[in-house]
Parts: C-alpha cells; structure tokens; sequence
C-alpha cells in the first residue's frame, strides 16, 4: 500500500464516531458509530436510513434512496434515466465510481434525426435507461441486503403513494404541456394532492425479484419496445439488452492539503474541478479581496468550460487529448487571466472552437458506521424528462440525448455550446455535469453534489472552496447564493445576493456582464465529517425540502 493510502486508510478509521440524532431539519449532526443519509425528499432520506437499521450498509442505503427518490422525486430522477455513485469502500481502502450513464439508442444514428426531431419532449429523446444496473450492481457487489428488501420502500410509496410538496408542484405546472397522455394521468396534480403510480410499482416487483435480467431482457424489456415502437421511440430490445453499468476509477487529484475524488467521464465534473483547481495551485484564495476572488474564479471557470466544451466526451469514443490537465498548460491559461480585466470568450478562440439550469436531477449522500460513503447525483435530465411516460411499466423516460451536442456549435436546454468530442453515437454516453464528490482535508471530509445542469460543477466548486477556506458556518457552504460562467454565453449568471454592491460595481468595471438569474437554482446535499470533534453534520440545502436523517 502507498504511503496516500495508510494516511487515507488512517482518517477513514475515524469515520465511527457519529452520534445519532433523528432530524428533519436542513442541518442534522450526529456523532456515534452509526450512519446518516441526507437526500432531496424526507421519504427517500427514509427509506434509505431504513436500510441501516435492517443492518445494511450504505451501498443498501444508496440503492435504497436512489429508487425512492425515483418515485417521490419523478422530475428529477428514476428507473427512467440514470447517473453516477461515488463510493468509498472502507475495508478496502477503494474508491469507485460506478456509471450508470444512458447511452444512445442504434437508431439515434450519428444524430440526424436531431437536426429537426426535438431532442428534449417526447420518447425519441430517451437514452437507453441506466439507473436499474447501477442499482442493481450496488446491491449485489457492494451490499448485504436482499434486492427485495432495499426496493420494498419504493414500491410502497409507489403503489400508496405521496402527497406533492411545494417544490413538485411548480415543476409539474413548468412540465406539464411536455407530458403525454399517461403522464398527465399520474402527474397532472395540485399541490396536497397524492401521486400513485401502480404500473411503476409492479415494474419495482419485477425488478426486485428478476434484477437487471428481467428489467434489460425480460417482460419489463417487452413492454417498454412495445410502447416506444407504437409511439414512435427509438428505444429497442437490443439496446436494453447490450447495456451495461461501468465501474471506472474516479479523478482524484490534490489540492493546498485536501485530496479531492470525483466523476470520471463521461461526466465532466471532476475532470472540469482537477482543471480549475489546477490553475489555482499557486493562488492563496484566502487572502484576496471579494472582487478579486469572485474575478479569478469566474475567468478560470470560463476558461475549464471552455475545455470541457471542445475536449470532453465518453473515451470508450474519443480520446481526451494527453496534456489536457499537464501542469504546464493549466499555468499557461492561469497566466492569461488579466486580474484587472475580463478576457472575452472570443479572444479564448485560440485554444478552443465554440462547441440555462432547472431545478432538475437530484443528489444524496451517505455515510455508514464503518466509514463507507456514497456520493450520488441521478438525473432524467430536463425537468420531468422526455414528459413521456411509458403507460404499460409506468417508467418515466429521461431526455438525455439533449445532452449530446445534437446541434454542434448551437446550445442545448442548459445554454452549453459543445463541439464533435461530444456528438451522437449510438452506444455513445452523453456527456455530464453531474459531480459527486468526496473531498478529505486533514480533519475533515465533506461528501457533497446537487443538482443545476451546467451549473453543478460551478456550486460544488465553489463549496469546496468555502469549505477548505472556512470562513462561514457549514451550513452557508449549501446554502450560499451562486455565481456561474460556463465560456458561452460570455455572461456571469447569479443568484440575488451572490455578490455585495461594492463587488457587483468592481466586476462590472473589469468587463464582466452580470446576469442575474430569475429564481434560485440547485439542491446540494452534502455531509461533513468532522473527525478531529468526533460529529458528523448532514446538511440539506434550504432551496428544496431535502432532508438529513441518522439511523
């Protein structure tokens, strides 16, 4: 073992010491040998602490979690899409990240059906859905907990049903006019009002008792064909039965005395992280002034996104090129960064072609007694998904193919302007900005992700900054409103009360166009680990109704 893995090793073994304090508050610390899930919905935070009190551990939890949040969180996730767990094995001293991506359907060709065929509403948006085989693969490899009893909550609350909150009720108004008509069925509901969703429910059954088997290649596999063939899907038998989730090795890298473990490809996340933080290696953050801090990030993020916009996609396609994160090169564009003034994205034109955020896709994270942890970020993609939901399983399909480049140099439902690395492919995984991430500083890990589209990389960036600087209560680091610039459009959108008016005036002077947002966007939902006070603190970002809960 190297000398980074025993000092890992060493600060995961003090992972036991966690009290347990059963709380539905926003912020909920514990500090005893036990575990806590902190999630976007109370009830999948539930089901999901459900799994360690049976003696679960929190890969249980995750699969657990995951597939309730599909039922009571339907805009955000399900069975009907996919995305990426981080996982840390604490007996093994590993970290993992299991891909449970979509993938395009053959019939998506090289994406011309995508030059005139919507590629956000309806069933011809779907990829092929990979939520079940990650899940699937967690239960089996990592758990110790039967399928049946880590998909019984799901199938509980989808066959009894939940009441829509606030939050739902908004996103269904947004969605509505996308759903088709089985959809509108299940989700056309008020506010109060109780969603039931008996046909998802038996396709849970099924899948508890038959695994990916049964929902890939078996009657679950049927029903789907059969009702995007006769409305006009791309989805077919082969492209279920050829799925496979991934088990790939994180990006880990290190920064000022914290190790960082993100999203491997095809999510961007921790590729786009390692590069922003990697032009700020020899910046001291803490000591700039607010304007001069909020400048470096901004042109830094402009010049990351701008990376991950030309170079990134799925490497099973394209490769990355070699010097991508070199140390040299990521000096070189620090050294382009005018700390007096804006560079405008077309004076960045040399180094990359040209290639909006919903309150879509959700996160949660885990820890367990034994200093297992699960970072997790699912996605349907736009709010609702494709709104198509498939009458004879009741799966709600994703629209993940908008996040190809379907249309190079044109942008997508989150505004990104992407190039070819990231064109269709059939078999091809889009491109992702989902980042689930653990990051160990020296006496203390922050397990953290949200939600936000293009956005997600920029609010867990600038949470593991205000993290390792310290400056605020945990609980601003969730809760703090947000700046975001992702290269194109050239503007810096931000949530009210993101800047001070003194900092707003400073950028605005140096060149940047500030372009606040009309509602606040994101859900993070983070654990701090706190090994040197011996506590753990489950922190739910105050945006949505997210909940932190200990066993």
């Amino acid at each position: 073992m190297t000398n980074r893995g025993r000092i890992i090793r060493k600060r995961h073994a003090l992972f036991a010491l966690m009290l347990m304090l059963m709380s539905n508050s926003p912020a909920t610390e514990a500090a005893t040998m036990q575990g806590m899930v902190v999630a976007a919905h109370p009830l999948a935070a539930e089901a999901g602490v459900k799994m360690l009190e049976k003696g679960g551990n929190a890969f249980d939890a995750a699969a657990a979690t995951a597939l309730a949040l599909g039922v009571v969180e339907p805009g955000s996730s399900g069975i009907g899409g996919g995305g990426f767990f981080l996982l840390y094995i604490a007996k093994q001293d590993r970290f993992v990240m299991i891909d449970a991506r979509e993938t395009a359907p053959l019939l998506a060709g090289h994406g011309e059906l995508y030059e005139y065929q919507s590629s956000i509403d309806g069933p011809q948006s779907a990829g092929v859905p990979g939520l079940a085989a990650g899940v699937d693969r967690l239960v089996s490899k990592y758990g110790r907990l039967k399928r049946s009893e880590v998909v019984e909550p799901a199938v509980r609350l989808a066959r009894a049903g939940f009441p829509v909150d606030q939050r739902l009720a908004g996103m269904i108004r947004w969605r509505s006019k996308a759903f088709n008509d089985a959809a509108r069925r299940i989700f056309d509901k008020r506010q109060g009002e109780i969603i039931r969703q008996p046909a998802l429910a038996e396709t849970l059954t099924r899948f508890a008792a038959g695994g990916i088997e049964e929902f890939y290649r078996g009657e679950t596999a049927g029903r789907l064909v059969a009702d995007m063939r006769r409305d006009g899907g791309l989805l077919r038998l082969r492209d279920l039965a050829d799925y496979r989730a991934i088990e790939r090795r994180p990006v880990m890298f290190d920064f000022q005395g914290f190790r960082f473990i993100s999203a491997a490809l095809p999510s961007s996340g921790g590729m786009t992280l390692a590069h922003i933080f990697g032009q700020l290696k020899d910046d001291d953050l803490k000591s700039l002034a607010a304007a001069d801090r909020a400048h470096l990030l901004i042109e830094t993020m402009k010049r990351a996104y701008r990376d991950r916009n030309r170079y990134l996609g799925d490497t099973d396609f394209v490769p990355v090129p070699r010097d991508y994160l070199d140390t040299a090169r990521l000096k070189r564009l620090r050294d382009s960064v005018d700390m007096r003034r804006a560079t405008p994205a077309d004076r960045l034109a040399g180094f990359a072609e040209p290639g909006g955020a919903s309150v879509d896709t959700t996160h949660f994270s885990i820890i367990d007694g034994e200093g297992n942890m699960v970072s997790a970020t699912l996605s349907i993609n736009y709010g609702f998904g494709s709104g198509y939901l498939s009458p004879a399983t009741g799966i709600l399909l994703n629209d993940e193919m908008d996040d190809f480049a379907t249309r190079p140099g044109k942008p997508n439902a989150y505004g990104l302007v992407q190039g070819k690395a990231n064109a269709v492919a059939p078999g091809k995984r889009m491109l992702s900005s989902m980042t689930p991430t653990f990051i160990i500083g020296p006496h203390r890990t922050l397990i953290v992700g949200t939600p936000g589209g293009s956005r997600i990389i920029s609010m867990v960036l600038l949470a593991a900054i205000a993290f390792m600087l310290d400056e605020e209560p945990p609980e601003h680091w969730v809760d703090a409103p947000r700046f975001h610039h992702q290269f194109l459009p050239d503007i810096v959108q931000f949530e009210p009360g993101a800047f001070a008016p003194e900092v707003s005036a400073e950028l605005r002077r140096r060149g940047h166009v500030l372009s606040p947002v009309t509602r606040r966007y994101g859900n993070m939902q983070a654990l701090l680990v706190d090994r040197k006070k011996g506590r753990t603190i489950g922190l739910s970002d105050g945006r949505g109704s997210g909940s932190a809960l200990s066993r």
